[in-house]
């Protein structure tokens, strides 16, 4: 008991609208429901752990998190509680402390534990049919000043205790977790092919379809790192984690579940570590910075991107150091520091043609390509634009230069270069040219569950209201607000915003 107050599980309680007498009630409830019929909570119990900081002993915490996760139709876990996690000295903070909001880092022994209890609060919410929305997205500074100096450190490998393959956590958390049983090669094989398969789906029809069924196979990874597997199985164990994790982000991301998305990046981030691939640590980071761009928060994306840059290692290749600048790059480009942007786009394309042929890609890069180089070229050009209208040619350029080479079926990437070029013809005063490709980003959508490509065409709505008495772009205008989601129309107000 520390003796004050733990705000976080107060805020949380406030928002339930819970009595106390209530909220110890639905625990007794919950806890039998979930095989511990003989604890008995009461007013006072609850009284003490938000008044003076008294912290539950198990399985009270989890409890606590399903009861607030349903009730408030997020993912709420047993930090988000306010609740300590014992770690390693002098490497933790107090999770209740508002400047570490999210107790980073997690110690390596919490690792599977952390990825198995929120990837079930998120599986409880998709199978109750609930929205994961309500939680705040965590700064870019916050997660930097956190992490500053776990991430540029290598973690020491564990050698297990006892047998190999003996369980870290016996305890089902009560979530759908997965049955933890070691597994083989084979295994590993199959999961890195399921990786793929659904990398590909995301590529080609965005995150809302199979959402779901990565976080489910993630849980299940979660299942499998409660044991300790012979050394080469366990760390690719660990990369599969990671990937799974950062397409798990990445779908939330592209539906707008974005503090959901904010926490796979992050234990996307710490299981690479765990497994020893400090590139794909970087690259982790960087869809959180990407995520702060698309959010408007461009100065905390370029936080996160020079931890990723240099947690990454000196082991990271050229055309993964590429990809990083272009992040950063367009970061600078929304604000407004167009010297900076072209001289960091620079040094991407000269680090993307640096890569030799005869250097393996590892899996998750070996979809960046040139068209993918030049997609982001125009994104950072167009997003320029918004501040220096010269920079509008540029984006047509290599918009133009993404879009002759979208020849994969990477569906959503050539949304995002449409509307990057319909936004750069309407800045550069060629609305015949924007109705274009207006047109063919919009015909494309409907059959594209990514939430991100409504956000983009909202922003090139903005930039229609000038060519509005134009009866072709008036036309395009409506046809625009008649397929897009109720919830995007009530974002852009009027028709004339």
């Amino acid at each position: 008991m520390t003796g004050q107050p733990n705000t976080r599980l107060s805020d949380l309680f406030g928002l339930s609208g819970w009595s106390k007498g209530e909220l110890a009630r639905l625990v007794n409830r919950q806890a039998a429901a979930m095989g511990h019929p003989q604890l008995a909570t009461d007013t006072s119990r609850v009284r003490r752990w938000i008044d003076m900081g008294e912290i539950p002993r198990d399985p009270v915490p989890k409890v606590l998190a399903a009861l607030f996760t349903e009730r408030l139709g997020r993912v709420v876990t047993i930090e988000d509680l306010g609740f300590v996690r014992r770690g390693r000295a002098g490497k933790r903070r107090d999770v209740r402390s508002t400047d570490n909001p999210d107790g980073l880092p997690w110690a390596p022994d919490r690792m599977a534990a952390v990825l198995t209890e929120f990837t079930g609060m998120d599986l409880m919410l998709n199978r109750r049919g609930l929205v994961t929305a309500g939680a705040a997205i965590t700064g870019g500074s916050v997660i930097t000043g956190a992490l500053h100096d776990w991430f540029r450190t290598d973690t020491p490998h564990q050698k297990p205790p006892h047998a190999r393959t003996e369980a870290l956590h016996a305890e089902p958390v009560g979530f759908d977790r997965y049955e933890a049983a070691p597994i083989g090669w084979q295994e590993i094989d199959e999961l890195e092919t399921s990786v793929e398969v659904f990398r590909r789906w995301d590529a080609a029809k965005g995150g809302g379809l199979q959402r779901k069924a990565v976080v489910g196979q993630l849980n299940e990874v979660g299942g499998m790192l409660a044991y300790r597997h012979p050394d080469a199985i366990q760390r690719r164990l660990w990369g599969v984690a990671a990937n799974l994790a950062v397409l798990a982000g990445w779908m939330s991301h592209d539906v707008g579940l974005e503090p959901t998305a904010q926490k796979y990046f992050l234990i996307a981030a710490h299981a690479a570590r765990e497994g020893g691939d400090r590139p794909r640590a970087g690259e982790a980071l960087s869809r959180a910075a990407r995520q702060m761009v698309h959010l408007g928060r461009p100065d905390e994306a370029l936080d996160l991107m020079k931890l990723a840059r240099a947690g990454a290692g000196a082991e990271i290749l050229p055309r993964t150091q590429a990809m990083l600048h272009t992040i950063e790059a367009w970061a600078q480009a929304a604000l407004g520091r167009g010297q900076a942007m072209r001289r960091t786009l620079g040094e991407a394309e000269d680090l993307f043609v640096a890569h030799r042929n005869d250097e393996a890609l590892p899996n998750w890069m070996q979809t960046f390509k040139d068209e993918d180089l030049y997609g982001m070229q125009a994104l950072a050009y167009r997003t320029l634009a918004e501040h220096d209208p010269n920079a509008a040619k540029q984006a047509q350029y290599y918009a133009q230069k993404a879009l002759d080479l979208r020849v994969d079926g990477r569906e959503r990437s050539k949304i995002f270069d449409n509307l990057s070029m319909a936004s750069a013809c309407f800045i550069a005063d060629d609305p015949e040219q924007a109705d274009r490709y207006a047109r063919l980003a919009l015909n494309s959508m409907s059959a594209n569950s990514s939430q991100r490509t409504w956000d983009r065409l909202r922003e090139m709505y903005r930039l229609t209201a000038r060519y509005a008495n134009y009866t072709k772009i008036d036309d395009l205008r409506d046809e625009i607000l008649v397929s897009m989601p109720k919830e995007q129309v009530k974002k852009l107000g009027t028709k004339q915003a």
